[in-house]
């Protein structure tokens, strides 16, 4: 017999029962924008970064580190300045060794996800946790030296006086660039290239006037370093002079942390992601190369000394500036560039974080909301949770530079090293199909790379653990325990869910149609469901248990839901689409065996709930006589925690529903679990309901129903869970 078609189709467009909107949705609107919309076939593509942009948004982070990494470092010689040519020579070979080496990340893994996915895959899971949880360090405590050390740089202008609006400064600067990535990762990007390039033009100028400036005096500035670096040769031996010079380049590791951001963010960035992501690093590198090294010898030729309320690199301008025209205006517009340059730099933390977090969100280590998309298209869970975690890293610090670098280094260094560990270890198990040679050549990339990230990583704890190492290892391990906690619930939930879907998987389903279509004046029950699993095959059967030989249609509603995990290129819309319609199509299948006439209706959208809302308001229209199901697992013992692991959608739509006079059903799904998981599950099976998972919780064993009478048909257990949708994937997802 020839197979009918399954009615799906998508819901037809309604008003949302939210408008008109309350004043402070209206002004939310105006910060953030309107809603982007996901039919749009060139919606990625114009979102998407090009290398330049992509260099601004990201390499900014880099390049700005040229605003402090050289300083530490300078400083940290102990009045033994001879030492910044080595030094400045080490720094330009750590850039590019690392940048080379994450281009090859980039190769390798062209989807994105730097230290996290490179350790995950290369090394286990376990590590991967690691690494993630530095980078969420990392960005973090990139957000906040970035804003920290711009009001260092802007208040070197300002009279001693005013240092104490430092702070109050730095503080709305963190509000407006929080609201500027709300809009989205290319309009925060635009506004803010003009600063970048001015940052580039004005300290190129600094770079080349201050070598030529001095080269008057070259040979005497050689001859006291040559003096100089004899002199300690003998004072000190050249033992202590070599680990002198390490010492100031380990702690001048600031200048490097910007490197990782261009492997992180392929996401955002244009086809060919993997030639415009190895374009961005490339201009990264050298531009980072030539400006912090150009900086370290700058401070060597000018004799650069310390002065209070000021950065080296204000002292530096200053007395730059006096020889130049106009000098007082350049030192004015170097400095303002400088400054906002580190504001543009805090986007690598806003852009990077919240995607590490949509990374982690996927594979459970943290709540699955964090991969949420908002209606702008950005990660708003990660950008808030970025935002308010940089704050409270301000305000524990005062904004003290020199304190947060310290911190800062240590978690990226870490991943740096794990990076380079993983791509090492592959590189000698020649698991690259490419052949010897480009195995050896990786070898001698990687291995000094991974010599040079564990050198910094240990002279920085070592040396300044007492001074914010060990606040920063703490954090750190506090993340990966909680990501551990995460995990295992949500590993527990997906048990049960397989045990209760392996007991139901024998219910029928008829694939060839003969059913009439639903009647719209008939009584019908609305399902909403996600991914086709236990869950949405039990609450079937409750609905004809609960009211027998009442409902004559069902109507299966489902939301394919864009999160970070699917909005990964220009056909990722379409994709989510087409597994939809299919889950779509197994309900229908499923009523059609249970002799039920059926029909599907779905949508697309960032948040489940709104798109739920709009259809389920669609659906009243077409059918009159509609009641609306969905199921909620309830555990005899629920965590506190359940609300941030978990989503409450079913309670959050039947608000919106009978606000609107609709009636909606949320059946109970009772679950007893073993006291050692109780803690656990429980948490995990408070997720929403409607719009994906499955059932959870142990099954009784029960008969299939007959076909031809549904209504009398045992439901076996009673209910099941219902987690967010994640589009038709399967497992828990909140």
């Amino acid at each position: 017999m020839p197979t009918d078609p399954v009615p799906i189709a998508p819901a037809p467009d309604g008003p949302a029962a939210s408008d008109p909107r309350p004043w402070h949705q209206r002004l939310w609107r105006v910060v953030v924008g309107g809603p982007r919309s996901l039919s749009d076939p060139g919606l990625y593509h114009r979102l998407a970064l090009v290398p330049f942009l992509a260099w601004v948004g990201l390499g900014a982070d880099g390049l700005s580190s040229s605003a402090y990494g050289p300083e530490e470092a300078y400083r940290s010689l102990r009045g033994h300045a001879y030492l910044a040519v080595p030094l400045a020579a080490l720094m330009a070979g750590t850039v590019l060794v690392i940048s080379a080496a994450y281009r090859r990340i980039i190769d390798d893994f062209p989807h994105g996800g730097g230290g996290y996915v490179v350790a995950t895959k290369l090394l286990g899971p376990k590590a991967g946790l690691v690494s993630g949880a530095a980078l969420l360090v990392d960005y973090v405590l990139t957000i906040t030296i970035s804003v920290a050390a711009a009001g260092d740089a802007l208040f070197s202008l300002a009279p001693p006086g005013w240092q104490e609006a430092k702070l109050g400064a730095e503080f709305v600067a963190l509000v407006f660039l929080t609201a500027l990535n709300l809009r989205g990762a290319r309009e925060s990007v635009l506004v803010l290239t003009p600063i970048f390039v001015l940052f580039l033009v004005t300290h190129a100028v600094l770079i080349l006037h201050g070598v030529a400036g001095s080269a008057t005096d070259l040979t005497g500035t050689v001859r006291g370093a040559v003096d100089g670096f004899r002199t300690g040769w003998e004072s000190l031996g050249p033992a202590a002079l070599a680990l002198l010079l390490v010492h100031a380049y380990a702690l001048g590791g600031g200048t490097y942390t910007g490197i990782e951001a261009v492997s992180n963010g392929l996401a955002i960035m244009r086809e060919p992601r993997q030639e415009t992501a190895r374009r961005t690093m490339a201009y990264m590198a050298w531009s980072l190369a030539f400006t912090a090294t150009g900086i370290l010898v700058c401070y060597l030729l000018w004799d650069v000394q310390p002065v209070a309320g000021k950065t080296l690199n204000a002292v530096l301008l200053e007395r730059a500036g006096e020889h130049l025209p106009f000098g007082g205006a350049f030192v004015f517009v170097a400095l303002i560039s400088e400054g906002a340059l580190l504001v543009v730099a805090a986007q690598a933390g806003f852009m990077g974080g919240p995607r590490v977090l949509a990374n982690m969100a996927v594979d459970s280590w943290v709540p699955h909301r964090f991969a949420t998309l908002s209606d702008r298209l950005t990660i708003h869970n990660g950008i808030g949770l970025m935002a308010a975690a940089a704050l409270v890293a301000l305000l524990y610090t005062g904004g003290d530079v020199r304190a947060i670098v310290v911190m800062y280094s240590i978690n990226v260094f870490l991943t740096f090293s794990l990076a380079m560990l993983g791509m090492l270890r592959s590189a000698i198990r020649g698991s690259r199909p490419a052949g010897g040679g480009v195995r050896w050549r990786r070898v001698l990339l990687f291995g000094p790379g991974l010599l040079l990230c564990v050198t910094i990583l240990g002279v920085t704890i070592y040396e300044k653990f007492g001074e914010g190492g060990w606040l920063t290892v703490s954090v750190t391990s506090a993340v990966v325990i909680a990501c551990l906690l995460t995990r295992r619930h949500y590993r527990r939930f997906s048990e049960v869910l397989a045990r209760l879907y392996a007991d139901l998987a024998s219910v029928p389903r008829r694939t060839d149609g003969g059913l009439p279509s639903p009647d719209p004046q008939a009584p019908t029950a609305v399902v909403l469901v996600g991914s086709y699993g236990g869950l949405g095959i039990h609450t079937v059967l409750s609905i004809f248990r609960s009211f027998p030989s009442h409902y004559k249609n069902l109507l299966f509603v489902s939301v394919g839901v864009i999160d970070s995990g699917e909005f990964k290129g220009e056909g990722a819309v379409e994709s989510l689409r087409a597994r939809t319609e299919d889950t779509l199509r197994r309900y229908v299948e499923l009523a059609h065996g249970l002799g039920i006439p059926a029909a599907g209706r779905m949508g697309i959208g960032t948040d489940a709930v709104n798109e739920a809302e709009r259809l389920c308001l669609a659906a009243a229209k077409e059918f009159p006589r509609a009641t609306f199901f969905a199921g909620k697992v309830i555990f005899e013992r629920e965590s506190w925690y359940q609300r941030l692991l978990h989503n409450e959608t079913a309670f959050q739509l039947e608000k919106r529903l009978h606000w609107a006079g609709m009636t909606m059903v949320v059946l109970p799904a009772r679950v007893r679990i073993a006291a050692r998981a109780a803690a656990g599950a429980a948490a995990a099976g408070a997720g929403g309901a409607g719009l994906g998972g499955g059932p959870a919780g142990p099954a009784r064993s029960w008969s299939p129903p007959v076909a031809s009478d549904p209504r009398g048909a045992p439901p076996g257990p009673v209910g099941g869970a219902q987690t967010e949708s994640r589009g038709p994937s399967d497992g828990p997802a909140a």
